[in-house]
């Protein structure tokens, strides 16, 4: 990974999207700053397209849609992706499997989440899982003292196990039923609404992410950011972004968002 002030300035010229994930990478300690919203806002405002891609939940993701200075959202790891038509005050949903499919999905995600906790002490169901749509949550961190890297593999063991992807965030293991991913999604979104083919987005779209669901993200797009947190999971991950900020979390983000505009003349040196 290199350092974000080695990226060229004809990259940060050409660039039209910003992804970006949400938890320990727009949030600091579980809470979104002001800085970090209004850097979104900034973005938004200079004209760049900017999507959040997140393993959140649907409920999360309606709101974020409406009310964030974001063009749409990539929720559940993938399982679907909203977009608000201002103008037609109209919500946009698509779901990336039909709901007959999601749930069965559920029942089967819910018999492999009993076994977990009752043989991985200290896990939970997350405190979002009530306005999830697709996925299952367990969480090793976020209302729950951290679990140990042992723990954590069991759970995705589990999943895996019952032919379910397992993708591990910096707070939950999500899994779910199903090809997709946040890699897949964003790009059939990236094409149905921005006009953008794969060539296009590995050209003009960053990704900022954290933690090993962002993986095939970093994998995919050849100009990636990680916030400093990243270094946290490098091991446990198959791809790394191609650059790193100085900062963690929320701060890396609004460092890095600050670092494109300028380099784009969109913000006073």
């Amino acid at each position: 990974m290199l350092p974000l002030a080695e990226m060229a300035d004809d990259v940060a010229r050409g660039v039209r999207a910003v992804l970006t994930d949400i938890d320990d990478t727009l949030t600091d300690n579980g809470r979104l700053r002001a800085d970090t919203y209004l850097a979104l806002e900034r973005l938004h405002e200079a004209g760049l397209i900017v999507v959040p891609v997140t393993g959140r939940p649907a409920g999360w993701c309606d709101l974020i849609a409406r009310q964030w200075p974001v063009d749409a959202v990539v929720g559940e790891n993938g399982a679907f992706w909203f977009r608000h038509d201002d103008a037609a005050r109209k919500m946009i949903r698509r779901y990336m499997r039909p709901d007959r499919e999601w749930q069965e999905d559920r029942r089967r995600l819910d018999a492999v989440a009993e076994t977990i906790l009752r043989d991985v002490p200290g896990t939970a169901i997350a405190a979002d899982q009530a306005y999830r749509s697709a996925d299952l949550a367990i969480d090793f961190s976020e209302d729950v003292p951290p679990l140990p890297p042992d723990r954590i593999d069991c759970i995705v063991a589990a999943f895996e196990q019952a032919g379910a992807h397992a993708k591990v965030s910096s707070i939950h293991v999500n899994a779910w039923f199903g090809d997709h991913d946040k890699l897949t999604t964003s790009l059939t979104l990236l094409h149905e609404c921005f006009g953008m083919d794969d060539e296009a987005a590995k050209n003009s779209v960053i990704f900022v992410g954290d933690s090993p669901n962002d993986a095939p993200m970093f994998g995919y797009f050849p100009r990636a950011v990680g916030v400093a947190n990243v270094g946290d999971f490098s091991v446990r991950m198959p791809a790394l972004p191609a650059y790193v900020t100085e900062r963690r979390s929320g701060p890396g983000f609004v460092e890095f968002s600050e670092f494109l505009l300028r380099r784009r003349g969109q913000m006073p040196a």
